[in-house]
């Protein structure tokens, strides 16, 4: 396993760059970052969606949020991989056919982590503030949403990490990320699948398990400045 680190280790870590396009694990960690900051905008538009006092917006962003957590990542791909060249006229690389049904299944799980947050905030603030005069939506961006976004941080943070773990689908429309950059390891190697794809499951779980670390230590420095302020 070693010695198959050691003579491969560049395709797993960047693909054939810089003799081709960048793959591997720069490839992945790209995604995941594009694809959370992305969603980012449109899961806090479908989450002031989910709670706005206009009934027909929270149907419509319910409906829309239960739709998308109800099918399969997978799906969403194929989806969007054979959808959107008609929906452009275009021919879409798989690069972002990925980034597209990544932003639209993270912005559904990421606005009902931030609804959550929302609907955790002291309603007596809410009451507060509109009594002082403060429209709804200055409510909402001034008052409400610092509080929900830094409550619900720690699950923003950890659905980086999962999206990380996403990205490897990408291997099924042939997205040069870390999976598919471990299978043409094994294409070449042919005789120890067990080595190879042994190594792919070290690397994602050394890459989480740091991000995780990382993430937390970071949520704990923000925490305790704040609470010394």
């Amino acid at each position: 396993m070693l010695d198959l680190l050691l003579q491969y280790w560049p395709t797993l870590l960047v693909g054939q760059y810089p003799n081709g396009p960048l793959g591997g694990l720069a490839l992945t960690l790209i995604l995941a970052a594009l694809g959370l900051a992305m969603s980012m905008p449109l899961a806090l538009l479908i989450a002031l969606a989910r709670v706005s006092p206009f009934g027909w917006l929270r149907v419509a962003s319910k409906a829309l949020v239960n739709v998308v957590r109800g099918m399969p990542l997978l799906m969403l791909i194929f989806w969007a991989y054979f959808v959107v060249p008609k929906l452009t006229g275009q021919v879409v690389s798989g690069f972002w056919t990925l980034i597209f049904a990544l932003v639209v299944y993270e912005s559904a799980y990421l606005s009902e982590v931030i609804r959550s947050g929302i609907e955790a905030v002291p309603r007596g603030q809410i009451e507060a503030s509109r009594s002082l005069g403060v429209g709804y939506w200055t409510t909402m961006r001034k008052v409400v949403l610092p509080q929900a976004l830094f409550n619900v941080l720690p699950s923003m943070t950890s659905q980086f990490v999962s999206t990380i773990k996403e990205t490897s689908l990408g291997y099924v429309i042939s997205v040069n990320e870390l999976t598919f950059a471990a299978n043409q390891v094994n294409n070449l190697v042919l005789t120890q699948p067990l080595q190879v794809f042994g190594i792919l499951a070290i690397i994602y779980f050394l890459v989480c398990f740091s991000l995780s670390r990382g993430l937390s230590w970071l949520d704990l420095r923000i925490r305790r400045s704040r609470a010394m302020a």
